[in-house]
């Protein structure tokens, strides 16, 4: 088995989850530890998207998800950096719209 680079990547402090590369539900088992451990964080999390270059919608089912387990403890999630394309996935998937979710900036420019 070839060893890949986790694409989803969690920092504790401040709580922020890294996601880059591809992801897409092929790499769907290598983020669930990141995910997992980011709801037994005591805070509210940042989920940067600045290196991600796509993604399909197992990410934003995942990650709603966790918004939704967030939002019963009380905590939020801040959706950061999406390029265009993951910016419109987000919208068409509808994460933004739960509860605790708030997406930072208008859809950015297509380059």
């Amino acid at each position: 088995m070839r060893y890949r680079r986790a694409i989803v990547e969690l920092q504790e402090e401040p709580a922020i989850l890294r996601c880059s590369g591809d992801e897409d539900h092929v790499t769907q088992s290598l983020r669930r530890g990141a995910l997992s451990r980011a709801l037994a964080l005591d805070s509210d999390l940042l989920v940067d998207f600045t290196g991600l270059s796509f993604a399909d919608a197992s990410l934003m089912l995942d990650l709603a998800m966790v918004a939704r387990r967030l939002s019963r403890i009380g905590r939020c999630m801040r959706l950061s950096g999406a390029q265009p394309q993951i910016h419109r996935l987000i919208e068409l998937v509808g994460l933004q719209r739960l509860p605790g979710v708030e997406l930072d900036g208008p859809v950015p420019a297509a380059a």
